[in-house]
């Protein structure tokens, strides 16, 4: 199982996504923003940073990079992508994903461990977890909020596409506590908080995030 990892120029976490993937059972492949081809991996990761500076609006100028023409024509055929935190708004930007990523309520920038629930488990990238299973990941972001209108909303809730709801307090003022959601085929999707950072109890708060990346081993194997 190969499983690629995108570098873009502001891009922070992709050693740690790349650690994580290897953690989970699948080979890590780097893949470069400006790369002409997916270099015969089995999904894709989009993993956190700053792609770009952010420069514009996140995940916008991302969205045009050459790789990105790759990742969504794969998606559209099935392959399983997974967006961390920018990747999630890089996702949406390139309209795998609905609705937008705007900035946290408070204006403030977000870095905490977060309790989540896992309320989709059928999807490539959640099946390793129960249905109502709550972890605790980390989250950091400035524009994490997810924001989309009425219409999308109840489009994501009743066709069961969030993935992962903020337990307690809403951290950053996301419509319905909504941390995560996925497409309707199940194979893309966009998270704000980070499993990467949780594969282990030495680095991170928990060893829960780890699930996301064994789901994808589980998902291709079957």
């Amino acid at each position: 199982m190969r499983v690629g990892v995108i570098t873009f120029p502001g891009t922070l976490d992709d050693r740690d996504a790349a650690r994580a993937v290897v953690a989970g059972g699948s080979e890590a492949v780097s893949l470069w923003h400006a790369d002409a081809d997916l270099k015969n991996v089995d999904a894709v990761i989009l993993p956190g940073g700053f792609s770009y500076g952010d420069y514009l609006r996140c995940g916008a100028i991302s969205r045009f990079a050459p790789v990105m023409s790759l990742v969504i024509e794969a998606a559209g055929k099935g392959m399983p992508v997974l967006g961390i935190c920018n990747g999630f708004q890089v996702l949406c930007e390139s309209h795998l994903l609905p609705g937008a990523l705007t900035r946290n309520s408070d204006l403030h920038f977000l870095c905490r461990d977060q309790e989540i629930e896992i309320v989709n488990n059928t999807t490539a990238w959640t099946s390793s977890y129960k249905s109502g299973e709550k972890i605790v990941i980390p989250l950091k972001n400035g524009e994490g909020s997810f924001q989309c209108d009425d219409n999308t909303l109840a489009q994501l809730e009743g066709e069961g596409r969030v993935i992962a709801r903020y337990v307690g307090q809403n951290p950053n003022g996301s419509r319905n506590l909504i941390a995560g959601i996925t497409n309707a085929r199940g194979n893309v999707v966009g998270l704000m908080p980070h499993p990467e950072h949780a594969i282990n109890e030495l680095t991170g708060p928990s060893a829960q995030g780890l699930g996301f990346f064994t789901s994808i081993l589980n998902a291709m194997v079957k």
